[in-house]
């Protein structure tokens, strides 16, 4: 069979980014290619699999048991972030990696350090897979669309590998908070399922941030650089100073565990106006309501400084924390533990600091939790994955499996 390496570099061949500022579903068309792609794969195995209008793939395999056990799905995304690019996607694969530095040829004086990245010693002596340093690599989740793919591959392979009923999906846009915003659950026909779409091998999770998304203009007024005084606001400046009323100590760079953020992500401006773009994150509800009254609490105050209507604040939610919806159904917590132990996996149960879509699943009726995919540093050009990080994710599958199957 095809290895699961052989899958992964195709796959990221694809670019998949999505886009933040399109309306459509899925928000960028070239998405359709990759799933094009898996679509055909999953039925050239034999698997009953369509691809909907919205651009979700969904496949069953149906059971060979002789019982009712419930039904397993595994799902991943295909797109990628809209950090950093996704197109021409140039891989470094590093045999028997010895613990030294990676230099990233694309880009010169770019490297993969473990100093600064020690996580790359826990994979001394196995295969790494890098970027080249001009684009991100695309593990978020191509790495967990190749392990689906290659458990796939086993079962149809091996019809005396006993399993219940399996689903398989793969969507669009979750990079954009839009994922499984169309995805039809009960035609999906899960019980439980999985997201395969975790980071360092071994973490398991099954709680995330609750998350939004701000946006907030700032109206300035142009005057002639020469006759402003007293005239002009400078929408840049007005910008920089709401932003400078954030709690700096609650930026992404201060914090973890369960500690939430308000990040910054966009700004554009002139002297005219100006437009900042932030997410907030939060474990607790509570904590993450303050949060959005923070927001309002700043533009009130550029407002009294410089007048009604300067700062204007718009906030879109984007997803809760699955830990409620997930919790009372703890034993395919427990079975995702013993899958990984069966894998020769130390498991670590944590939370997200981030979402995926098993948690807006989770909130539909399907609970969700997630499982490593195995790759590090997502969302940009440091990105890397250990080729036995991804098989050992697929072996993790399979157990799931035969667990599900006794």
């Amino acid at each position: 069979m095809e290895t699961i390496l052989e899958r992964f570099l195709r796959y990221v061949a694809v670019d998949t980014q999505s886009n933040e500022e399109s309306e459509s579903q899925p928000s960028a068309m070239k998405e359709l290619d990759l799933l094009k792609m898996l679509r055909d794969e999953l039925k050239a195995m034999g698997i009953k699999a369509e691809l909907d209008e919205y651009g979700y793939v969904m496949a069953t395999i149906p059971s060979n048991l002789d019982k009712e056990v419930p039904k397993l799905g595994f799902i991943a995304h295909v797109d990628t972030a809209p950090d950093a690019s996704g197109k021409d996607v140039k891989p470094q694969i590093i045999r028997n990696y010895d613990g030294s530095p990676i230099p990233l040829t694309g880009v010169p004086g770019l490297v993969l350090d473990p100093a600064e990245f020690p996580e790359l010693l826990d994979h001394k002596g196995e295969t790494i897979v890098t970027t080249d340093g001009t684009t991100l690599l695309g593990a978020d989740d191509k790495a967990g669309v190749a392990e689906i793919m290659a458990a796939a591959a086993y079962i149809t392979a091996n019809p005396g590998f006993k399993h219940g009923e399996i689903k398989i999906g793969f969507t669009p846009d979750e990079e954009i908070g839009r994922g499984v915003v169309k995805f039809d659950v009960q035609k999906f026909g899960a019980d439980f399922a999985y997201t395969m779409d975790g980071g360092e091998v071994g973490e398991l999770e099954f709680e995330n941030f609750n998350a939004a998304a701000a946006t907030v203009h700032i109206q300035g007024r142009n005057v002639h650089p020469g006759y402003a005084k007293g005239k002009m606001k400078n929408a840049i400046l007005i910008g920089q100073e709401f932003n400078s009323l954030l709690p700096v100590e609650q930026r992404p760079e201060y914090t973890e565990g369960y500690e939430g953020f308000f990040h910054a992500i966009g700004f554009k401006g002139t002297v005219e106006e100006a437009t900042l773009t932030y997410i907030l994150r939060e474990h607790d509800l509570d904590k993450h309501a303050n949060q959005k009254k923070v927001m309002q609490q700043c533009a009130d105050f550029i407002n009294a400084k410089y007048g009604d209507g300067t700062a204007t604040v718009e906030i879109r939610h984007q997803y809760y924390n699955m830990r409620g919806q997930v919790e009372p159904h703890y034993h395919i917590i427990e079975k995702a533990v013993k899958a990984m132990e069966m894998a020769g996996v130390k498991p670590r149960i944590q939370p997200i600091r981030g979402g995926t879509d098993g948690a807006n699943l989770s909130f539909k009726g399907l609970p969700c939790p997630n499982i490593f995919a195995g790759g590090l540093n997502f969302h940009g050009k440091m990105e890397w994955v250990p080729v036995e990080s991804m098989e050992k994710a697929s072996a993790v599958i399979l157990n799931l499996i035969s667990l599900f199957a006794k």
